[in-house]
C-alpha cells in the first residue's frame, strides 16, 4: 500500500507502463503536457465503459487545452485493445497487472462487497502538470459529470504549467 495519500502539490509517482497498440506510456516521456491519469476497476464493466466513453467524447477537448489522457486498470493489454476498439476510444489504456502503479497512487485499495472483502481499483483521477506536479486529485469519482470537472480544472492551469522546461 501507499505509505501517504497524494494531494495537490506532490510529486506524481513516475510510471511506464504498456499500452494498447503494443505502445508503452510514461510520464516521464510527458513533461510539459497536463496528464489525466485515471484509474478504473475493469474494461467493459458498465460504470467504466461509460467514464470511458466520456473521456471519449471529450478528448478533442483536451488535446486543444494540451493534455494526455490515459486510463489505467489491472486488465491486460490485449483486454484494452478489445475495449479500445469496440468502443472506438480515443485516448490511451495502460495495463498495470501488477498494480504497482495503482500502489504508488494509493488506489490499490482493499474493498467490500456483499461482506466479502478483496482488494481492487478506486475509481480515482489525478491531474498532473507539466512539470510532474499533482494539481488535482479526485477520488471514489461519480461518473456523471467527472470528464467535465476535469475539462474544467485542466483549462484553469495557470499558464507555465503546462509547458515543462
Amino acid at each position: 500500500m501507499a505509505s501517504k495519500e497524494l494531494k495537490p502539490g506532490d510529486r506524481a509517482p513516475d510510471f511506464d507502463l504498456p499500452a494498447d497498440g503494443g505502445r508503452r506510456v510514461a510520464l516521464s516521456r510527458l513533461k510539459g503536457k497536463p496528464v489525466v491519469l485515471y484509474f478504473y476497476p475493469k474494461d467493459d464493466t458498465s460504470g467504466c465503459t461509460a467514464e470511458a466513453l466520456a473521456f471519449s467524447k471529450d478528448a478533442k477537448a483536451f488535446a486543444r487545452a494540451g493534455a494526455v489522457v490515459i486510463g489505467v486498470s489491472k486488465d491486460s493489454v490485449a483486454s484494452h485493445d478489445r475495449f479500445k476498439a469496440k468502443y472506438e476510444l480515443a485516448f490511451d489504456l495502460a495495463a498495470d497487472e501488477d498494480t504497482k502503479t495503482a500502489d504508488a497512487y494509493g488506489v490499490w485499495v482493499e474493498k467490500s462487497m456483499y461482506g466479502r472483502r478483496y482488494m481492487g481499483m478506486e475509481r480515482a483521477t489525478f491531474l498532473i502538470d507539466g512539470k510532474g506536479e499533482i494539481r488535482q486529485v479526485w477520488r471514489k469519482v461519480k461518473v456523471p459529470g467527472h470528464s467535465a470537472d476535469v475539462l474544467g480544472a485542466v483549462k484553469a492551469l495557470k499558464p507555465g504549467t503546462t509547458q515543462g522546461n
